[in-house]
């Protein structure tokens, strides 16, 4: 389903999950005017299709012993089809790394890492991001304090 493809109470219909996921159907049927059989099956469709990824907790880092974020700029030596495969499938498999994007400007890609606190995040430089094949550079920046820190996607 592309975003031509969505009407208005499909984008209805997401702007309210992405604020509730645990409405329940009925009620959800009722904010956005459609039957629960009619809001049922555009929830499912709008999951088929990818639209919705998937209903996730969201947890305050924190809280669970993880209050230190890095946002960590990489840069590859070689930009081989075969150095960034391998690059992205290892950091994936890194439970620290929350989000990996290939970026242009000065870095190839970009991390979001939650962890326990500096000595965890030597432990994490050293026995992962370092042992990575083709690395030339990695630059952190700590993260002082959220400003903003949103999930919803606008829906025009």
């Amino acid at each position: 389903m592309q975003d031509d493809q969505l009407d208005g109470h499909d984008r209805r219909i997401l702007k309210v999950l992405q604020r509730h996921g645990r409405i329940t159907n009925q009620e959800l049927a009722e904010q956005i005017g459609l039957s629960p059989a009619a809001c049922w099956r555009r929830v499912k469709a709008l999951e088929a299709s990818g639209v919705i990824k998937r209903f996730a907790a969201l947890v305050d880092p924190a809280r669970v012993g993880q209050p230190l974020c890095a946002l960590v700029m990489i840069t590859l030596r070689r930009h081989s089809i075969d150095s960034t495969t391998d690059f992205e499938e290892r950091v994936t498999q890194y439970p620290e790394v929350l989000q990996c994007y290939a970026t242009t400007g000065n870095a190839d890609f970009v991390l979001r890492v939650v962890i326990e606190d500096m000595a965890a995040y030597d432990r994490f430089l050293n026995e992962k991001l370092f042992t990575l094949p083709g690395i030339s550079q990695v630059h952190s920046n700590f993260v002082l304090r959220a400003i903003k820190d949103e999930t919803a996607i606008p829906m025009p």
